[in-house]
């Protein structure tokens, strides 16, 4: 304990972050260290979970050190440890769960086990002290997209999901049909500042009557079949209004479906996760949104919304509230559902 209040020291590494954090009482973070490894993975034009493993066995002690040495605690002081155990690649997984498992054991601390999404949705009790469930939440990010309906600090159902790609996937894609690069994302939000969003009609995917499941791979099949059409006939592609049209297409789905949902069931709180939520076009469209309907909007800083350790912690300090513990025999688990 620190001046009486619960110590979380919580790992993340479910993908090409390696994360360690000290968290104080679930929501004032003392340390949280990234160890990014965007650059090695750049020349892939995506992240190789291989490549992501073995630096995430080379960083992940590092990490922790820097994050106890920047909270000016000893591991005595940790009360907790929370750490990611899904979903995720299984390999990133099991190295940040093999580190929580053998500090926990060398150290006689609990184990807390973390969803990953359930972290991204903590991130935002970190950012906004006063923020409480009952509230709507949208997660999305490189590997998921999915709105949540969350009823208490532990408990939570999804109202809909992604059926084939992520968004945060789809920009990955479509950004790289556009020879911008990786991660695609903050390149498209970039571009697409200079493009005009009306350029090129992309359809708009809503699915069956009243779904709020979401679907992308037909949009990025439009933009590939839109790229080549247009080599073909030797015409320019302006890239910023491809860009643009995507993005505007992906993003009118997303907001109308969890502002609809939080319509739907009474909700009036939306909060944002996940490393597409810092996109400067989803936030606008969520912001203008919610004010025509009287919603309020909740969004974590930039430094929340990718993979980091201190949103493990929030979720793993709220876990350990609640009488929950895990034993030392915790798998990794890639696909956990929610």
């Amino acid at each position: 304990m620190k001046d009486g209040k619960l110590v979380t020291l919580a790992i993340e590494s479910s993908c090409d972050e390696t994360s360690a954090a000290i968290v104080l009482e679930g929501r004032q973070v003392l340390s949280n260290i990234i160890a990014s490894q965007i650059k090695v993975h750049q020349v892939f034009g995506g992240v190789v979970p291989e490549i992501a493993s073995r630096h995430h066995l080379d960083n992940v002690n590092r990490v922790v050190d820097e994050a106890m040495k920047e909270a000016g605690l000893q591991m005595g002081d940790v009360d907790m440890i929370g750490v990611t155990y899904g979903p995720g690649l299984v390999g990133a997984l099991l190295i940040g769960l093999a580190t929580a498992k053998a500090y926990a054991l060398a150290a006689g601390k609990p184990l807390i086990g973390v969803h990953h999404i359930q972290g991204h949705i903590c991130a935002n009790y970190i950012a906004h002290p006063d923020l409480e469930p009952p509230f709507m939440a949208l997660v999305v990010s490189g590997g998921h997209t999915n709105i949540v309906e969350v009823t208490d600090y532990n408990q939570c159902r999804v109202l809909g999901q992604t059926r084939d790609d992520a968004a945060g996937e789809a920009y990955d894609k479509v950004a790289r049909v556009l020879g911008l690069g990786y991660p695609g994302g903050p390149k498209i939000d970039k571009i697409a500042k200079e493009g005009n969003p009306a350029a090129v009609e992309f359809k708009r995917v809503f699915l069956e009557k009243d779904s709020l499941d979401f679907s992308f791979s037909g949009i990025k099949t439009g933009v590939l079949n839109y790229v080549n059409s247009r080599k073909q006939a030797g015409c320019e592609i302006n890239t910023a209004d491809v860009a643009a049209s995507f993005q505007q297409a992906v993003l009118d789905v997303i907001a109308a479906k969890t502002i609809g949902a939080a319509l739907k069931m009474k909700k009036d709180k939306i909060v944002m996760a996940g490393g597409v939520a810092s996109n400067s076009r989803l936030r606008a469209m969520m912001e203008e949104g919610c004010k025509k309907e009287g919603l309020a909007l909740y969004c974590p800083p930039p430094v929340l919304c990718t993979d980091n350790a201190a949103m493990i912690g929030c979720a793993a300090y709220y876990k350990y509230q609640a009488g929950e513990r895990d034993e030392l025999t915790l798998d990794a688990v890639p696909h956990l559902p929610l």
